[in-house]
């Protein structure tokens, strides 16, 4: 029902923050995504990464999330995708979702970020420890 926070930024994205700001009284649960750097991708060695977004990357992230908030079971809503060159281990994308009960909080939340990810205009671009690279097509 309200979308708290909506951010594409290049600043670390903390988890426990947008768990917060979704946090209500009325909710009994919290469903937090976080996606994070991994070292590897198709079974090869990743060394760095790096997102690049649209001008309207920002915008599509609050359509989505307000889409999401809309739905009549959810409380609230707060997404955040990161931008810039990230480090293995860094948090790529928070999405946080408040419901009465859990299974709204996971259907949300999913829809959360498998929506971010086929909408969003952010593209990845991978290191691999052999010195080429790859761009992939939304985060």
């Amino acid at each position: 029902m309200s979308v708290e926070l909506v951010a594409v930024s290049e600043e670390p994205l903390v988890a426990s923050f947008y768990e917060s700001l979704v946090r209500a009284a009325a909710s009994g649960a919290v469903v937090l995504f976080a996606g994070v750097v991994r070292d590897h991708d198709g079974g090869r060695s990743v060394t760095a990464l790096e997102y690049s977004a649209h001008p309207s990357a920002a915008k599509v992230l609050s359509d989505v999330a307000a889409e999401v908030a809309a739905d009549p079971l959810v409380h609230a809503v707060a997404v955040g995708h990161r931008v810039g060159p990230l480090a293995i281990g860094d948090t790529a994308l928070v999405a946080a979702v408040s419901a009465a009960h859990r299974q709204a909080a996971f259907a949300a939340c999913s829809r959360l970020v498998e929506d971010v990810k086929a909408r969003i205009p952010v593209w990845k671009r991978q290191v691999f420890a052999d010195g080429t690279e790859e761009w992939v097509g939304s985060a």
